[in-house]
């Protein structure tokens, strides 16, 4: 008799269904709510930008400000070459600077983190909700940056080296995207954030410029323009995004908690 209830205690006995199992961090359950997550957070950051307009338009207005500070100041009529290169890469990264400084304020001030650490979803979310919507000021600001840096300072024309410098200006656009996500969650909870973020940004931004600048500046020469890109510069900064978007990866999730 007691053989009997030994077997129908037993898991799956009688065709009994066997006890669901709590879905572990690695499950395909788990796994399987990043994007939806992901769509969710990315397109509440792109409303809320939208209602409040406090990134771009500013990020716009340095910009705009700096080509004509810059137009003034060099006393020439046009730039080509390395200087054109190296005057669009640092206003474009100083202008990501007030996007970066922004990018965690409100979830700081209105707490977002506390609401998206109780919910039962994947912490790294909300790394790549706020890496999208970064990228997405910035292609918003090159669509007004890029324009006005043609019309007041470049020389050539712009149009036979739109290709190569669209797909530089991705890649730069990646790597400002992720360093500027990690960079923001690391000074968002600090007092100083507005000082902070900067100066930890900044040098991290350094080989972006470099590699920006070198492999744009072949296609901003008058007499002799190229047609592509360096390469090697392509692959420098195809690299530093992916080695730091690994970091900002895997670190994203201890720095949310902490």
């Amino acid at each position: 008799m007691s053989a009997e209830l030994e077997v129908a205690k037993a898991p799956g006995a009688a065709g009994l269904p066997d006890a669901p199992q709590a879905a572990t961090p690695s499950s395909p359950r788990r796994q399987g709510a990043l994007w939806p997550t992901v769509r969710a957070l990315l397109r509440k950051e792109l409303l809320v930008e939208l209602r409040t307009l406090e990134s771009v338009p500013g990020m716009s207005l340095f910009a705009l400000s700096t080509f004509v500070v810059f137009h003034f100041a060099l006393d020439r009529s046009s730039a080509e070459g390395d200087l054109a290169a190296g005057i669009l890469w640092v206003t474009l990264l100083l202008a990501a600077i007030l996007g970066v400084n922004r990018l965690f304020v409100a979830d700081a001030e209105q707490g977002g983190f506390d609401g998206f650490l109780l919910a039962p979803v994947d912490r790294s979310a909300m790394f790549l909700a706020k890496a999208l919507s970064l990228l997405a000021y910035l292609l918003a600001l090159e669509l007004v940056a890029v324009p006005a840096f043609a019309l007041l300072l470049l020389g050539p024309p712009l149009w036979p080296a739109l290709p190569g410098l669209l797909a530089t200006l991705a890649l730069g656009d990646v790597g400002v995207a992720v360093i500027g996500t990690l960079v923001a969650a690391l000074a968002v909870r600090t007092r100083a954030r507005d000082l902070l973020g900067p100066l930890l940004a900044l040098p991290l931004f350094v080989p972006i410029v470099i590699g920006g600048s070198r492999a744009t500046s072949p296609l901003l020469v008058a007499a002799h323009p190229a047609t592509a890109p360096a390469i090697r510069w392509l692959l420098t900064l195809g690299l530093y995004d992916l080695v730091f978007g690994l970091i900002a990866y895997a670190v994203f999730d201890f720095l949310l908690e902490d």
